[in-house]
Parts: C-alpha cells; structure tokens; sequence
C-alpha cells in the first residue's frame, strides 16, 4: 500500500511531466541533467577543402595526376567516374588514410599534411562511411552508433544513449538500438553506418560508394535519408560513386575523374549538358548501356 509520502512524489512527478510535455526532450529531460558532453563535441559546421596539385603514384602506377579541386562548406559533393580512376584514392588523401607523393590539402585552409605544433588540434571533426558499412557483427546496433563516444569518453552514458536514440531516428531506425548487425538489410546496415558517422558530430562526413550491392529500391532510399539529413544537419558531404542517378540526385556539384585527372567540375545540369568526349562516353555507358551496341 502507497505512502503518504510515495502518493506525494507520484503527483510532484505527474506535476512535472506535464511541464516537461510542452518541452523538446533534449531541452529539458531529466535524464540529461548533469549529463553535458565535452566542449569539443559541439554543433557541425561544415568545412571547405581546397586540393592544389595532388599526385600519387603505387610503383610504377601513377593514380592521381595533379588533382585540384575545390569543395564548399556545406556542400554536398560527389566524384565520378569509372572504375581504377583513383576516386577512392582521393577520397583516402582528405582523410589521411593516404599521404600523397606531392601537392596539398587544405581544410578551412589548414594544411593537412602540415606538422602540427605542440598543444594544438586541428578544430573540425570527419568521419567516413565504407562501402562494406564496417559494421562491428558482435554489437548491437546501438552499441556500433555510440561507439566512439564511449571509446573517446566525450559524453556521460546518459546522454550517449540520447545521441544513439537520436542519430538513429535522423536515418528512420528508432528503436532498433537492440538488433544485431546479423538481423539487418543491407540497406539498413548502410543507414546504420551512417548513423554511427554522425555520432561524432562531424563536419565533414565522406561516402565510399554508399550504394554499392544495394538494389535500385534500396539506393533511393538511402538516397532520401542523405537528403532529410541535408535540412537537417549542417555539414560538408563527399561522395564517391558510379551510381550516377544516385550522384546527380543528391549533389549540388560533381567532379569527373578520367586517368588520374579532374577532368571537369560543376552542377549536374552543366555536367549531363558537357561536350567532354569521355564524361559524354561515361554518361552513355552507364544510363544507356554498351557504347557501340
């Protein structure tokens, strides 16, 4: 039988969660309280990268030949081109998998590359999602999302499991903290992985061929979850593809490899309507079928 004093505490509760119901829950949840993360783990903001003269070569095989290249803040980007042009590569330079032979990358005009100074960080955040979604098969899929916020120790395990919640719910997943990668779509293991990306709160976030082994359906799907997290998350996005329903529906600008080289920059509309013999010769392969056929 209730107490005076439990009855009590029932109403101050009840009191309280109708205060709390005209509240977004991350305004004012008392799960939250005392639960702030790191000053380092603040609001993406999107970063511009500029590539000037970038060479790479593996042996005797010269990958990437003199890439320059620009890339707004808040853009979403895409690269194209066919297969063993050196995108992927590129796309290892600006996260530092890669070290290049020559040449230069700047974000927000730091050089990446550049020797750091003694107690200083590089002040922006990347994260990248692999074309085989590199997800952990021994954790849940909450556990793979709030992965590096654990390993970092950035928030208090409260707020961790508010962020898994909330990154999952931004790529149509709420509620599927407690499935096993094994239990998962293809599909909905890509949209996992990127919502463990977004975990970080990055300002830069990367796609390694994101539609790869996917079916049409499924590529427009994820295709709409990159698309809602535009209006909603602030951040620079690059994608590398040969999925170009996929790149031109998504990017605000596109870039061309062909042999190692940038062989043309700009809108989907300026790329489709490019009198360059191979984005012309590309572009009818891949939408049309065999050239010559």
């Amino acid at each position: 039988m209730a107490t005076e004093k439990e009855n009590g505490r029932k109403k101050e509760n009840s009191v309280m969660d109708k205060v709390l119901h005209g509240f977004p829950g991350s305004f004012f949840d008392p799960e939250d309280q005392g639960a702030e993360c790191s000053a380092d783990y603040s609001e993406p903001h999107g970063v511009d990268i500029r590539i000037v003269g970038l060479n790479k070569s593996f042996g005797e095989n010269h990958v990437l030949k003199d890439i320059n290249l620009e890339i707004k803040a808040g853009e979403t980007f895409s690269i194209i081109g066919p297969s063993g042009t050196g995108k992927s590569v590129l796309l290892k330079h600006i996260v530092k998998l890669e070290a290049p032979d020559s040449g230069r990358i700047y974000i927000d005009e730091h050089d990446i590359f550049a020797e750091m100074k003694r107690g200083t960080s590089r002040d922006y955040r990347y994260s990248m999602v692999f074309q085989t979604s590199a997800l952990f098969n021994s954790l849940s899929v909450g556990e793979n999302v709030g992965l590096w916020l654990r390993e970092k120790r950035v928030c208090p395990e409260v707020r961790i499991r508010r962020i898994i919640r909330d990154k999952l719910r931004l790529v149509g997943l709420q509620g599927k903290e407690d499935l096993m990668t094994s239990e998962l779509s293809g599909g909905m293991k890509k949209r996992v992985a990127i919502a463990r990306s977004l975990a970080m709160n990055p300002d830069l976030i990367l796609y390694d061929e994101p539609t790869a082994e996917l079916d049409p359906v499924t590529s427009d799907e994820l295709a709409r979850v990159i698309m809602d997290l535009k209006k909603e998350v602030s951040l620079t996005s690059i994608i590398v593809s040969h999925d170009l329903n996929f790149a031109f529906h998504l990017s605000d600008r596109l870039a061309m490899i062909h042999d190692g080289r940038i062989i043309e920059t700009g809108t989907p509309e300026q790329i489709r309507a490019s009198d360059n013999p191979h984005i012309k010769k590309f572009l009818y392969t891949t939408t049309k079928g065999i050239s010559g056929v």
